[in-house]
């Protein structure tokens, strides 16, 4: 026995040694890539010291004697922190995913090669101008010293992955953008949902799904420069919409036989960054005739897809001729939005359209080589592409393309076979949108900003614009299509004839501006541009309005706007929508004691906030989430996941059908023998909701709290959808309700096919004071630092979640008084 215990003894001694190893080496493993923040650090290629001081979310300031290091300092600090986030970026713009993924996303990888963003941005580099290269190279020698100096401390993610990054260079930076570009430009699925929709139940059935935006403006026509009536009348086209539909050919469902290719746009336009029906973000600006310290106040909440790490990585560049605070994308140089010393700018998608397909006549069903224009026949240009596959052999694809742009069929699914289709896309064509943010950068008054835009090509967006002399004003950007008369761009067009070719694009001139507005502030939300005698078309399709009318009811109603006004309404999650839409539940007659509880929940929610403890906001929510299945999907059958997936403007269309309680879009028809109404949709659909959630969460509606049924998971990528309980645990975050829906101006959305889990909505918030810039104030999404396990990676999380603020420092002083760390980086 004694020999026995001594055995037991020495093997638990053994044991607990074992696993105070195994920590002490996990610990080591998980802390080696983490970024060293102080100390001096030694880099070939600089010419003087860098410094780079940390606040106390991990924000840093570069402090740099010259452009050259300080551009390559923000390279160097992007690393630091997000190395596998430019790293996966780059692996999706480049189409190469699966060499190291392995098979899966081949097909992802097809549609990126086809798309060609690699290709454009090489077209980017041969436009730019030397100051702009020098830059972008001084970016990625800085990203290319972080990574030589870190072989073997490199992120987490390239140890469970098993590789490393190769060099960075310029074109992957330019790269970025047409991804960003992309992820903001995708207008052409509605073209294609159109004709699928109309090939199935008619062209007037597919306008009624897409019904004309109708709402707030954001230049109205007695505020654009030289404003007088368009004699081309936009707005007689738009009512006309369906006069050209093209060829719809077989659109009347996508075919399965191209395995994994409609995922493949699924992953590139979905989860990536965008819902492909989701167009998100708010910014505002207010005129100090209409705040209390008498000068602007200008906000910003961009709306993307929500992942870990954000998107957004924010920073301060402080030397040569820039002195900018604000955010930047990891990969790219520059301040994306933010301010200087002297102006301010936010940002939010434009919802042009920028996007068509061109149905061409090719000489061959297989292995095409010639394409049919004006009579003649033109070469196709064909561009082999190998794509190399961890552990098989490699693919090659041909990339077939006319002056149109490449041929997408082969890896579109939405496409149809027999209508080869060129997608048309300005951003294809190369451009200087690096020249334009770098002097938008450097930009001290309106004209240097408005200057500095005329060079902004792709993508398009709303600039909303404050300076320190008291001036607001708007400009869009971008390159907007002039296409023929009575052509919308609705559906894709023969590209054979030459009929529907483009006419050039929008003067940079004549585009919609405004300064200085009298109404005293500028709304933008994604809500229309122009009036319809605007003589320029810019788009049909746009993002539901009510977020737009909200702030503009609310900062039309207050002449003495506040920081923590715009605080408040940053965090806004009153429910337009639900006036309209309440009314309709209230009007059921419960037909169960489950169902009278849940209705008592609505009728005791009448202040319209959708917050994450109110149960009546839930029942709501998931009542009208039934509603639109039991009246579409009988008719749309399997074009509804898409439709509503993808469409934008829904609810509009949802709100009219009620008010026509005869409609026969309530008809069920699956069931002959009854025609049902209105009445009888609103009522199954609160059966249905209210058994939906009893059987989720219980049979207490007032434990039905809308926060429980909508969290946001902050997912990694690809890791946290890995399936792999353990890696999605580390890379995960934790579940944080969230309140708010796609319409409230605190935007939180989720999949229609997948509901309640948000994937989309505000990743960051801006808030700048132009009487004091010290004043201002940010939120990320997720912390500065990727690196798993670090304190830095989600400290945001849950202050974003509860619409607080960090200050944005600007001065060296209040930078070296907030000061947490300090990286000396020195020549060597």
């Amino acid at each position: 026995m004694k020999l026995l215990r001594k055995i037991l003894k020495v093997g638990a001694i053994v044991l607990v040694v074992l696993i105070l190893v195994l920590v002490v080496l996990g610990f080591w493993f998980v802390r080696r890539p983490w970024p060293e923040v102080n100390g001096t650090f030694y880099a070939t290629g600089i010419e003087a010291n860098i410094e780079v001081i940390r606040d106390g979310w991990g924000v840093p300031h570069i402090y740099a004697a010259n452009e050259h290091d300080l551009f390559f300092a923000q390279g160097y600090v992007h690393a630091q922190d997000r190395l596998w986030q430019m790293e996966f970026n780059r692996l999706i713009g480049t189409g190469s995913l699966s060499k190291v993924l392995g098979p899966a996303p081949v097909p992802t990888d097809a549609f990126m090669r086809t798309i060609g963003l690699r290709r454009a941005a090489e077209k980017d580099w041969e436009m730019l101008d030397q100051e702009a290269r020098d830059m972008l190279e001084a970016y990625a020698a800085g990203v290319n010293s972080y990574i030589d100096s870190h072989r073997n401390r490199l992120p987490l993610e390239f140890s469970v992955l098993r590789f490393e990054p190769e060099p960075w260079t310029p074109i992957d930076s330019l790269t970025w953008s047409k991804l960003m570009s992309l992820n903001l430009s995708l207008n052409q699925g509605w073209e294609i949902m159109r004709v699928r929709l109309a090939a199935k139940l008619g062209e007037d059935a597919a306008h009624q799904l897409f019904a004309p935006y109708r709402g707030p403006v954001i230049v109205p026509s007695e505020v654009l420069p030289g404003s007088e009536a368009s004699e081309a009348g936009v707005g007689e086209a738009a009512a006309v919409v369906g006069a050209r539909w093209g060829e719809p050919g077989s659109f009347a469902g996508p075919e399965r036989d191209r395995a994994g290719s409609e995922s493949a746009f699924r992953t590139v336009a979905g989860s990536l960054i965008a819902q492909p029906g989701s167009w998100g973000s708010n910014s505002w600006v207010v005129h100090g005739s209409r705040t209390a310290s008498g000068q602007p106040l200008l906000a910003n909440d961009t709306h993307l897809g929500l992942a870990m790490p954000s998107v957004w990585y924010e920073i301060g560049l402080h030397g040569g001729r820039f002195n900018d605070v604000g955010f930047s994308f990891a990969g790219m140089p520059l301040v994306v939005i933010g301010h200087n010393g002297r102006i301010a700018w936010g940002i939010t998608n434009m919802c042009t359209d920028v996007q068509d397909h061109f149905i061409e006549r090719l000489d061959a069903p297989r292995n095409p080589t010639k394409y049919e224009f004006r009579g003649e026949w033109r070469d196709l240009e064909i561009i082999p592409e190998t794509i190399g596959i961890a552990g098989r052999e490699p693919v090659q694809i041909p990339v077939r393309r006319t002056h149109h742009g490449p041929i997408m069929n082969d890896v579109d699914a939405r496409l149809p076979r027999d209508k080869p289709m060129a997608l048309r896309w300005p951003a294809l064509d190369g451009g200087r949108l690096v020249e334009a943010l770098m002097r938008l950068n450097l930009a001290g008054n309106w004209q240097e900003f408005h200057d500095a835009l005329s060079l902004w090509d792709t993508p398009s967006v709303n600039f909303t614009y404050a300076d320190v002399a008291g001036n607001v004003a708007y400009q869009t950007t971008g390159k907007i299509p002039i296409r023929p008369p009575g052509d919308l761009g609705l559906a894709p067009k023969p590209g054979w004839t030459g009929e529907y070719e483009w006419q050039g694009f929008v003067p940079y001139a004549e585009m919609p501006r405004s300064f200085n507005p009298p109404a005293g502030f500028i709304v933008t939300a994604n809500n229309k541009v122009v009036d319809d005698d605007y003589p320029y078309y810019v788009a049909y399709d746009m993002a539901d309005p009510y977020r737009a009318q909200r702030i503009t009811e609310v900062l039309a109603a207050d002449s003495s706007v506040t920081i923590a006004d715009v605080r408040t309404l940053h965090g806004d999650v009153y429910s337009l929508a639900a006036v309209d839409l309440r009314p309709y539940l209230l009007g059921i007659e419960p037909e169960d004691e489950l169902q009278k509880r849940a209705l008592a929940e609505v009728e005791a929610w009448d202040n319209f906030e959708l917050r994450i403890d109110s149960p009546g906001a839930t029942v709501f929510k998931v009542w009208s989430w039934h509603l639109w299945r039991r009246i579409l999907s009988d008719e749309l059958q399997e074009l509804y996941p898409d439709y509503r997936e993808q469409a934008v403007n829904q609810l509009p269309m949802l709100i009219d059908l009620l008010a026509q309680p005869e409609s026969p879009w309530f008809d069920d028809t699956t069931t002959a023998e009854v025609v049902e109404t209105c009445d009888d949709a609103v009522r199954r659909s609160l059966a249905d909701a209210v058994a939906w959630l009893a059987e989720r969460y219980g049979s207490d509606p007032a434990g039905w709290e809308w926060g429980t049924v909508h969290p946001m998971i902050f997912g990694h990528v690809p890791l946290g959808q890995s399936g792999i309980g353990p890696l999605e645990r580390i890379f995960n975050s934790d579940p944080l309700p969230l309140g708010g829906d796609a319409y409230t101006v605190n935007a939180a959305l989720y999949s229609p096919n997948n509901p309640f889990a948000v994937n989309f909505g505000v990743s960051q918030r801006l808030i700048i004071d132009l009487d004091d810039l010290s004043n201002s104030l940010a939120i990320n999404s997720t912390g500065q630092c990727a690196h798993a396990f670090h304190r830095l990676r989600e400290d945001q999380i849950p202050m974003w979640g509860n619409g607080e603020y960090h200050p944005v420092l600007f001065t060296r002083e209040a930078v070296e008084a907030g000061a947490k760390a300090t990286l000396t980086l020195a020549p060597r």
